[in-house]
């Protein structure tokens, strides 16, 4: 038995020294430093091509948002215009009340959750909506209270928009380096985020789809070799 225990312990071993290793090689490999932009009415005029492009106007009269998070996992149901959210996961609903969080209320299996498992429940839904609405709708927070843009250059010669969050969310302190098509709209963007080790990795914003109201969403990202899916998206009135 202790032979078996050890072979076991050796394994368990073996298998994290190959993780802690594979993740040296990513970060030696893709690790970059956040890149230094020149703020200004440039970079302002930037993001405001590509909330033209992405027609941002229709994202603001737009009351209803639906979609899921790396397939069914996070299931929501936005109302913009009154500030609620249900979001589903698992065995639990949660009517999210993003105005005064207090007031949200909490399912499991139908039955109201009370107590500091409502309050822990409220905050894992609020972070979960904070992320997984950030993923649908990133381009159009470019403006958001606590942001600050700059332009960065690139090595082709092209210009990229570096948005700043100083603040709001769930991690302030986040940066994204948004790189547009000539049309201004987003094709992927650098991450250099605080649940992210490694700073610059890029996902895809390329897989866009016109809502019925005229609305541009993203079906799905890709980061390397993984594909996130957006699920079954609708916006309406």
């Amino acid at each position: 038995m202790k032979r078996i225990v050890r072979k076991i312990g050796l394994f368990i071993l073996g298998i994290i020294l190959i993780l802690v290793i594979a993740f040296g090689v990513l970060y030696v490999v893709y690790d970059q430093d956040l890149p230094k932009g020149t703020p200004g009415t440039k970079a302002d005029a930037l993001a405001t091509k590509m909330l033209t492009a992405i027609n941002h106007q229709q994202f603001l009269d737009t009351r209803f948002l639906e979609w899921s998070y790396a397939g069914s996992a996070h299931v929501y149901k936005w109302d913009k215009h009154n500030g609620k959210v249900e979001v589903k996961w698992g065995d639990y609903l949660v009517h999210l009340n993003l105005n005064t969080v207090e007031k949200s209320t909490v399912l499991e299996k139908g039955t109201t959750v009370l107590g500091d498992d409502k309050v822990s429940l409220i905050a894992k839904a609020l972070s979960y909506f904070n992320n997984d609405s950030f993923w649908l709708v990133a381009p159009f927070k470019v403006f958001d209270t606590g942001t600050e843009r700059s332009i960065v250059l690139l090595e082709d010669g092209s210009e990229a928009l570096l948005v700043n969050y100083t603040a709001g969310g769930t991690t302030p302190g986040d940066s994204y380096l948004w790189k547009l098509g000539i049309n201004g709209f987003p094709e992927s963007y650098q991450m250099w985020v605080k649940i992210i080790p490694i700073g610059g990795l890029e996902a895809s914003w390329d897989d866009w789809k016109v809502m019925e109201n005229g609305l541009f969403l993203p079906a799905s990202h890709t980061l390397g070799p993984i594909t996130l899916s957006m699920g079954s998206i609708k916006a309406y009135d």
